[in-house]
């Protein structure tokens, strides 16, 4: 029996597409009711996303569903960005513990807090989660929630609104909500049952060596190395041919160590943050977040090829740890930023997942921000994709 089922369906009649989405899901389920199901809408109206949201939601019949507006969405080896699509995916999680929640944010003159969340469980193993970027603080939340929800992975994306501010439409079991995050807590998983696990690919490769930060002030990183930051980059420039030049140009980003004490910080081993302004008069780098004096760092390059052979290489070592076998589904979040513009085509990562794990089905959506673990914590990342898959543990190991 398939444990996952997904669906697409593009075309100029929303509801049909989203009537047919949710026939393919049902379809692919044998008529097993599924516990979780999660539906993604791309349209022009927000009020005919929330139509086809809620009527994808119905038809699929899930005990626990939740969607949102997306940008593009993927499924059943296809996609399609900026044009009328649903797709969807559901999952039958026997034993599993469901918990669906909607994050609001109270503000105050002086400060702003998230209410909403239900109180963590000991045997919690996974949030999904979808944020309205406009109206929720998302970097801050996700950053938070390692010190808040101490162990508990985070997966999922930014939601899309064709029309910005007020017109991201969030879908939490039969409603639709404007504002804030809805989500679900999956916990309750018994060890060499179902498996849940989090995977995350940024999609860059590291390029000159590993370097210590050495002197810094706020986001700027000031010296590697006890030289300029700003030299030791032309230096790595230099020696590089030209067309590696030409690729660090038009995607240089920066990877911060996950493990300070690896004995070599390789492709897959770095949070990468962007690299946002250079500092001439101090010979400085300011970057999308701070780095700490003593932290080990590394250039690294994102283009086609990178992200293609990060993406290949992230798949191959989960599926050779065994932490799930087999895998069945994927649910995805893969970046408005990947698609066509990175690619060529829109289906490249809901393709290759499907290929690098043997999953039958992978759907999901294309965000504004992709949220995932990496080096123990949570974070927002962009230009990256992050999964939860779902399968069958690995006897005596954690679903997580």
């Amino acid at each position: 029996m398939a444990r996952c089922g997904d669906g697409f369906a593009a075309g100029g009649d929303l509801l049909k597409a989203a009537l047919d989405a949710a026939a393919q899901v049902r379809g692919a389920l044998a008529g097993v009711v599924p516990d979780l199901a999660c539906v993604f809408v791309t349209g022009s109206d927000h009020a005919g996303v929330e139509a086809a949201l809620l009527l994808a939601a119905e038809r699929i019949g899930a005990a626990t569903t939740i969607g949102c507006s997306a940008y593009g969405v993927i499924g059943s080896g296809q996609a399609a960005e900026a044009s009328t699509s649903v797709s969807a995916w559901a999952a039958y999680l026997p034993g599993v513990r469901l918990r669906a929640f909607h994050l609001e944010v109270l503000r105050t003159p002086d400060s702003i807090a998230v209410v909403g969340m239900p109180q963590q469980r000991a045997d919690d193993a996974v949030a999904v989660l979808l944020a309205d970027p406009w109206s929720f603080p998302a970097d801050g939340f996700v950053a938070q929630s390692w010190d808040a929800l101490p162990g508990l992975p985070l997966v999922g994306g930014l939601a899309h609104g064709s029309r910005g501010a007020g017109s991201v439409r969030l879908l939490l079991d039969g409603r639709t909500v404007d504002r804030g995050a809805v989500g679900v807590l999956l916990g309750g998983v018994s060890s060499g049952g179902i498996g849940l696990k989090t995977l995350v690919s940024q999609g860059c490769r590291p390029v000159g060596p590993a370097m210590t930060v050495t002197a810094a002030e706020g986001n700027v990183i000031l010296e590697l190395a006890g030289a300029p930051a700003l030299d030791k980059l032309r230096a790595v420039l230099a020696g590089l041919p030209d067309r590696e030049q030409a690729l660090v140009t038009a995607g240089l980003q920066i990877g911060v160590a996950v493990d300070e004490y690896a004995d070599s910080q390789e492709q897959g081993d770095f949070l990468i943050r962007g690299i946002v302004a250079s500092d001439e008069a101090r010979g400085g780098l300011a970057v999308g977040d701070i780095v700490q004096v003593g932290r080990t760092v590394r250039f690294q390059v994102r283009d086609a090829g990178a992200a293609s052979a990060d993406l290949l290489a992230t798949l191959h070592r989960f599926r050779a740890s065994g932490a799930l076998d087999p895998v069945e589904g994927a649910l995805l979040f893969s970046c408005n930023g990947r698609g066509r513009s990175m690619f060529g085509e829109p289906a490249h990562d809901g393709r290759l997942i499907a290929s690098g794990l043997g999953a039958r089905s992978v759907a999901g959506f294309m965000s504004s921000g992709e949220i995932g673990p990496v080096g123990g914590r949570n974070h927002v990342h962009g230009l990256s994709a992050s999964m939860l898959l779902v399968g069958d543990a690995a006897s005596g190991g954690e679903a997580r």
